[in-house]
């Protein structure tokens, strides 16, 4: 493989990765669109599943209390699992370890559906449910470099990206009416399916790879993770990208006092609950628009010198909530934000071409469980000091404090990218 990339010519290898990709290019590669399919599916049940496991365990229990907790339990597993589990997609073939969860989330997912399941034992399923995912996206995270090359992961990815939130958008918008209609255990049973489908997805459109790991020794679980947290904090460049990444805690925190927020805005004109749906639906709302605009019309050089901006885009228009704006202006501030977001494109390409492939499942499950584990922390601590302080200076406090750490790494990136340029013009002049 080194042989092959010492004949390329450079200005060849140049050109290819500066070449700005089409979405129509992507979408005509049939696996990526067996992966594109097939994560739809799965989301699509998984947002069904959510509000059905909500009204479930509170029909159950009629306690807040105990709703909430079996929401929060689904944090806890990818923390957990993500770092040990994630390896796996790198000590065996990827496709094999995805169509495996599949199958296992199916038949948990099914177990859940029957009738009269005790609440121990509902929760404990739950988390099972959730522990299998991080192996899975890890999988599927890895893989998609392999289907994708050059910037048509960007592509590729900002199209997962715009699926995932319009997929959140219809299932929670939808859910509530087909749950009234079906009741929440046909709606779990129809999450069992859809794992089923994304598994006969995976089998026929996906071709079979040998495992990205071909060491015969087969390190353990626990090795494995040590080594894959010395890779990606023990280089400053991935750390940084890694730190971008985790950003989202603070842009995240207003979702998670969306309620509070909506009854704060409240004026009689429209219900507390419509509020609240407009409030969670204008990040990913946003998100949606700026994935599209920033991989289709910028240049895939120019997103790395635009990702410190937009990083701090992401958090600056929160901080406007702090002058107690009208429902219309907090809105389009929360849309604005989610534009923002769409740097995390630029910053996933970066870190997948630093990445080894060999080890690319692993990095991906830490990252992902230190997402889950920000966005978690960061509803929480707003959650607690929005009963204390109101949830219009929290959101403005995390708008300020995630603008002044985007600004840091904006500094630390264009530093890094500056050395890199020069270490280039050094070789060139030798």
């Amino acid at each position: 493989m080194g042989a092959m990339r010492a004949r390329r010519p450079p200005g060849r290898h140049r050109r290819a990765e500066t070449q700005q990709a089409t979405y129509r290019e992507v979408i005509a590669i049939r696996e990526f669109r067996a992966l594109w399919y097939g994560q739809g599916l799965s989301l699509l049940g998984d947002q069904l599943a959510q509000v059905a496991l909500a009204v479930l365990v509170y029909n159950r229990t009629h306690s807040a209390l105990a709703t909430a907790s079996v929401y929060a339990l689904t944090y806890l597993p990818s923390i957990v699992g993500g770092p040990l589990l994630a390896g796996l997609a790198d000590r065996f073939a990827r496709r094999s370890v995805m169509l495996t969860c599949d199958l296992i989330r199916a038949a948990l997912v099914a177990a859940m559906a029957l009738p009269g399941m005790p609440f121990w034992a509902l929760c404990s399923l739950v988390f099972l449910v959730v522990l299998l995912s991080a192996p899975f996206s890890a999988a599927r995270a890895a893989l998609l470099p392999e289907v994708l090359a050059g910037d048509k992961y960007v592509i590729g990815s900002a199209l997962q990206n715009m699926t995932n939130q319009a997929v959140q958008m219809l299932g929670f918008a939808a859910g509530g009416a087909m749950i009234a209609t079906m009741g929440p255990y046909r709606a779990l049973a129809l999450d069992a399916a859809t794992f089923l489908g994304s598994a006969l997805i995976l089998i026929s459109g996906v071709r079979r790879r040998p495992a990205a790991n071909g060491d015969a020794t087969k390190p353990s679980m626990w090795t494995m993770t040590r080594a894959g947290a010395r890779l990606v904090f023990g280089s400053k460049k991935l750390r940084t990208l890694v730190l971008f990444a985790w950003l989202c805690g603070f842009y995240v925190l207003p979702e998670g006092i969306a309620v509070p927020y909506a009854a704060k805005l409240y004026t009689g004109t429209l219900p507390v609950p419509v509020i609240t749906g407009l409030l969670m639906a204008a990040m990913p709302t946003g998100t949606v628009v700026g994935a599209f605009l920033f991989s289709r019309f910028v240049s895939p050089p120019r997103r790395l010198r635009l990702m410190g901006w937009m990083a701090m885009l992401s958090c600056a228009p929160l901080v406007v909530t702090a002058m107690r704006p009208p429902l219309a202006v907090v809105l389009a501030a929360w849309v604005l934000s989610g534009i923002g977001g769409a740097y995390q494109l630029a910053a996933n390409a970066a870190f997948v071409q630093t990445v080894p492939a060999e080890r690319r499942a692993q990095a991906f499950g830490l990252v992902q469980s230190g997402l889950m584990a920000v966005q978690g922390i960061g509803i929480l601590a707003g959650g607690f000091a929005a009963e204390r302080l109101g949830p219009e200076p929290v959101v403005a406090l995390a708008g300020i404090t995630g603008v002044t750490c985007a600004a840091v790494l904006a500094m630390i990136w264009t530093e890094s990218r500056g050395d890199r340029a020069a270490r280039v013009r050094a070789r060139a002049a030798a």
